[in-house]
């Protein structure tokens, strides 16, 4: 490997010859050996517009030679398309509040556009990283917007997810809508449900996490971009707050807003902090919803089993013919991953003194992270389980029929006390409650019949109808 001299002010160092990055980004590199891991892709990309919409607007205003915004242009460009990802190298863990990350995203578009002058890596003329690539920017008002707007354009893959969700749930609480089962509270036998019932009522929790999601992203749609160093706009002409939101509404799609006030979001995570916790809110909800399928699922000889999931692979290294809930599992799994990089959001979210959170970086990752996983979780959960669940219809059947929960039913007619007498001697003896009330003769014909039809106890409504038993009856 070649090298080539490059200066900051700590002094000179070697940089690889070819590499688009420099001095800066290679102390960090050297600082922060750390993870292994690079920036998620929607982090970069966030900075480059950013990069990208500042050479825009310095161009209008005219500030900076058209020459030079073009070439920076091109450079985001070539990134934006997809080139020159390996040059983004700094850990996600690094100093405080992103001036490594900032830094290596201004030296590989001020290289890269000195390339297209035709000006050598490292020259560092006529485009500066500083000077020219972060005109009129900090890190400290950047990666606050960087983290707003890779938020942003990585919860649309979520939301896809959760809608294909919610639509397999509540098609199968459709195609579940005639199988009555067990309802169960506290893991003890309830009152009937439909299975249809059940599912459909996820299918509703899922869409409802949905418009939770969606309300907590409008607070992520005000930029603080301008508010530079301590969110006063020093060194940013006054248009250009407006300027650079206007380049970024255009470039990325998302609604995006001028701030109303760039101290406060600089001061405060919040906004991120509020959005982190509609996550978390959903994935305790889907991780209890998987938990449920697993349960249901549980079988098939010694459990419930009253649903069947697709077999997608083997389930043992050592018992032939085992199958698990493979898919559920790894949803529990990633709910569990996303719930802890809640809790970090939420304690450097807390972490800010005065001026400046700085730390900015790990929170942005673990947002995006958390969306990356979760979106991917949910869509595997939904084509990989979801879609492929069938019933037991005669399993369902059978542990109903046994629940002396029904008695639940006969209680306006025959009182509660008497009622769980009944219940209590359907467990000793073994006998359904349906037996026990033939067998006392407690009710006859027509009314034992509307009062224990099993259909209408899933319903609103006194089974058999009535008034139930008189006062103090």
């Amino acid at each position: 490997m070649t090298f080539r001299t490059e200066k900051d002010p700590l002094g000179d160092k070697q940089v690889p010859a070819e590499a688009l990055y420099g001095i800066q980004t290679l102390r960090a590199v050297e600082n922060f050996p750390i993870s292994g891991l690079r920036p998620l892709p929607a982090f970069v990309e966030a900075v480059v517009h950013i990069k990208r919409a500042a050479a825009l607007t310095h161009k209008e205003s005219g500030r900076l030679d058209p020459k030079l915004a073009d070439a920076i242009i091109a450079a985001a460009d070539e990134v934006l398309a997809g080139k020159h990802r390996e040059q983004f190298v700094v850990d996600p863990y690094q100093a405080g509040a992103g001036t490594s990350h900032n830094m290596n995203c201004n030296e590989v578009l001020a290289n890269r556009a000195n390339q297209l002058l035709g000006q050598p890596l490292g020259s560092y003329a006529p485009v500066h990283p500083n000077d020219d690539v972060n005109m009129a920017q900090s890190t400290n008002d950047v990666i606050p917007t960087a983290m707003r707007l890779a938020t942003l354009a990585t919860l649309p893959r979520l939301l896809t997810a959760i809608d294909g969700l919610s639509a397999s749930l509540l098609a199968k609480g459709q195609e579940f809508d005639h199988v009555l089962k067990s309802g169960r509270t506290h893991l003890q036998d309830a009152t009937p449900i439909r299975l249809g019932q059940e599912f459909t009522a996820y299918g509703h929790t899922v869409a409802r996490h949905r418009l939770k999601l969606v309300q907590a992203a409008t607070w992520l749609q005000a930029m603080n971009i301008g508010g530079t160093a301590v969110g006063t706009g020093i060194n940013a002409e006054p248009e250009y707050p407006a300027l650079m939101v206007k380049h970024l509404r255009a470039a990325t799609g998302l609604p995006l807003e001028v701030a109303e006030d760039r101290i406060q979001l600089m001061q405060s995570m919040g906004d991120v902090a509020t959005f982190s916790g509609a996550c978390r809110a959903f994935v305790m909800d889907l991780c209890k919803i998987a938990d449920d399928i697993r349960l249901l699922a549980s079988g098939p000889r010694t459990g419930l089993a009253e649903i069947l999931l697709p077999a997608v692979q083997p389930g043992s290294s050592i018992m032939p013919g085992k199958v698990n809930p493979s898919i559920a599992e790894m949803v529990n799994q990633v709910c569990y991953q996303a719930i802890g990089l809640d809790t970090t959001v939420a304690m450097a979210s807390k972490a800010g003194q005065l001026e400046l959170n700085v730390m900015m970086p790990v929170i942005t990752h673990n947002i995006v992270f958390c969306l990356d996983i979760v979106a991917n979780a949910v869509r595997v959960f939904d084509e990989r389980c979801i879609r492929g669940i069938e019933a037991d219809e005669a399993r369902c059947a059978f542990w109903l029929e046994q629940s002396p929960a029904l008695v639940t039913a006969l209680a306006p007619k025959i009182g509660y006390a008497a009622a769980a007498k009944l219940a209590k001697e359907a467990i000793a003896t073994g006998l359904t409650v349906k037996e026990l009330v033939i067998k006392k003769n407690l009710l006859v014909g027509k009314e034992r019949d509307e009062v224990l039809d099993l259909r209408a106890m899933t319903e609103l409504g006194v089974p058999g109808g009535g008034k139930g038993i008189p006062a103090g009856g």
